[in-house]
Formats: structure tokens, C-alpha cells, sequence
């Protein structure tokens, strides 16, 4: 049975997100990427197993390492689910904003 990872369960973690951010800069291997956290290299490890099943990386075998990058096809498909709503949220502080610029508190 292959297990499924779901997208968001995967960047609820913080540590995933931490990571995410560190190979949206550059390529790196697991022992780059785990020397930026104060966790094992096991942990570190599973995080970026967890990421790469729901597709958010992908790895690039280069010699005997593993080199991991951003999926940005995957990364533009969670992009897409989440506009709308930061439009709708983009919409409603522009209206609240707009409001109290006409507020005028009472003397």
C-alpha cells in the first residue's frame, strides 16, 4: 500500500517550512540542511523523506549525494489552492482600511 502525504499536513511542520525556505535559495544535501537545525541528521532526514512523498521536493543524484531541490510545479499547485483566499483577505483589509480613513473619532 503506497502511502499518500498530504501537502499541508507536510508544511504545518515548522521545521519543514524551515526547510523548504533554506532550498528555496539553493540546492543542498541533507548534511547541508540538517547542520542548519539543532535536531539528529535522522530527523532531518525524515522530514525531507516526508516532503519529497508529497512531491514539495525532489531529489538529484550527483555522484554518491543526494541533492535536494524545490518541486516548483508542486509548490505553484499549493500557490494556486491559496490565492483565492489571500485575495479575500487582501479584499477585506482594503475595505477596513478604507473605513478608518474616513473614521473620525467624536470630541
Amino acid at each position: 500500500m503506497e502511502l499518500r502525504r498530504d501537502v499541508f499536513q507536510a508544511i504545518a511542520d515548522p521545521t519543514r517550512r524551515a526547510i523548504l525556505l533554506l532550498l528555496a535559495a539553493q540546492t543542498m544535501t541533507a548534511g547541508a540542511i540538517a547542520s542548519n537545525f539543532d535536531t539528529a541528521r535522522p530527523t532531518v532526514s525524515k522530514h525531507l523523506q516526508i516532503l519529497t512523498e508529497c512531491e514539495l521536493l525532489k531529489q538529484e543524484q550527483n555522484g554518491r549525494e543526494i541533492h535536494y531541490h524545490i518541486n516548483a510545479k508542486k509548490m505553484k499547485e499549493v500557490a494556486d489552492f491559496i490565492e483565492p483566499f489571500r485575495e479575500m483577505w487582501d479584499d477585506r483589509f482594503n475595505k477596513l482600511e478604507a473605513i478608518m480613513k474616513n473614521y473620525k473619532p467624536k470630541d
